[in-house]
């Protein structure tokens, strides 16, 4: 994923289309003088939208589209003809999109699978043609139904990536090189804080042709779910991860105390994030000996835990086995 394509935040502004007005007409031939109405309805007017497309994964192609308007139906004719419906506008959008209203930041939908659709805007419905009021004692209506109006609004529409697993830690502490060992995924890799400023998706294979998406969610500091650092957009990522796989380095002063930071963090962001399944990874381990590593041990107590390298391989396919067990009870 390049930096500069991942978008995961936009606001756009949508409208429907009006519905066509029904038509007040009447029959008219050379020997049918006064031959009774015959108005067509008015047509629908267009819809706004959203398909889910498992092909994306940035809503960047909205980014620079602020405005989108679906088209108006046309009035009735003659001969109860119908008006043609209005253009229908699709927004093709990566799954784990989430559109909220921008005024009352009311929740209105959620894309999660390929292929599913929602009307954001709904397009107006054709008024209806003098034909449908005739009666035995109206038998010439001067009237006919005008179109329903658009609706239109502002709506923010926010990607959050989803995932089997999803790499939770602080700054540094090896996800993203841990992603680029067991997938194809090319994150960018650097001995500094927030190499990763947007999530990488990787493709992890297993054991006969199975296979897990594992999301590289960009690192948590203290005081993230207050905003500090970029913690709220790299917060809400974790949201739609099946399990977590935490993620505490070898060279830590305090393994347990880490990574009770990062659960509270998650807790206070939402915490509904406590109930998905997690796992502990303790990253960097190739230069830990074994009584380093009972020492550890002994320290995290009862919390599920696993030692590796990402460098060396050890313990590698162990957490993959892991975490498809956990994934596939």
């Amino acid at each position: 994923m390049a930096e500069s394509n991942f978008v995961d935040y936009v606001k756009i502004f949508t409208r429907s289309g009006k519905g066509g007005a029904g038509s007040m007409h009447f029959r008219r031939e050379k020997f049918v003088p006064k031959g009774g109405p015959d108005g067509g309805d008015g047509g629908r007017g267009g819809h706004v939208i959203l398909k889910g497309n498992a092909q994306l994964w940035t809503l960047l192609h909205l980014k620079y589209q602020k405005h989108i308007y679906a088209g108006h139906g046309e009035s009735g004719g003659k001969q109860c003809s119908f008006g043609a419906d209005g253009e229908d506008v699709i927004l093709e959008v990566p799954l784990g999109t989430v559109v909220k209203d921008v005024e009352t930041e009311e929740h209105i939908c959620e894309i999660t699978k390929d292929g599913e659709t929602f009307i954001l805007e709904k397009g107006g419905r054709g008024g209806q043609g003098n034909t449908h009021f005739k009666s035995a004692t109206h038998q010439a209506p001067r009237f006919a139904q005008p179109g329903e109006d658009y609706t239109e609004g502002w709506k923010i529409m926010e990607l959050k990536i989803l995932a089997d697993v999803g790499l939770v830690g602080f700054p540094n502490a090896g996800k993203s090189t841990l992603l680029s060992v067991v997938s194809a995924a090319k994150p960018e890799i650097a001995d500094y804080p927030f190499t990763t400023l947007v999530p990488n998706l990787g493709i992890v294979g297993h054991r006969e042709s199975r296979s897990f998406v594992m999301a590289d969610i960009p690192g948590i500091i203290e005081g993230a779910h207050e905003g500090k650092g970029l913690g709220l957009r790299f917060l809400r990522h974790i949201e739609r991860n099946s399990m977590l796989l935490f993620m505490v380095p070898a060279d830590s002063k305090d393994h347990r105390k880490e990574y009770f930071i990062l659960l509270n963090e998650l807790e206070k962001y939402n915490p509904e994030l406590l109930d998905k399944d997690r796992f502990l990874a303790i990253s960097k381990s190739d230069f830990l000996d074994e009584d380093l590593i009972k020492e550890i041990s002994a320290e995290l107590g009862d919390i599920p835990h696993m030692f590796i390298s990402s460098v060396t391989g050890f313990g590698i396919a162990r957490l993959k086995d892991k975490i498809w067990q956990i994934l596939n009870p």
